[in-house]
């Protein structure tokens, strides 16, 4: 499950550096936040599709 306090922290990056840019470090933490965001997402994503079961009703 994807923290909301994680979602907090990449929106306020991507707001900050719309206004007025990123530090060195602050790009780096936003990179790892977004791999991390996307790995919980892609987890999440997979645990959902694996609940569903295709039947063909051809045969």
């Amino acid at each position: 499950m994807i923290d909301e306090k994680l979602i907090e922290r990449i929106n306020y990056l991507a707001n900050k550096k719309k206004t007025s840019g990123l530090t060195k470090e602050e790009t780096i933490e936003q990179q790892e936040l977004r791999k991390e965001y996307l790995q919980l997402f892609k987890e999440g994503f997979k645990q959902q599709l694996s609940a569903y079961k295709v039947e063909d009703k051809k045969e």
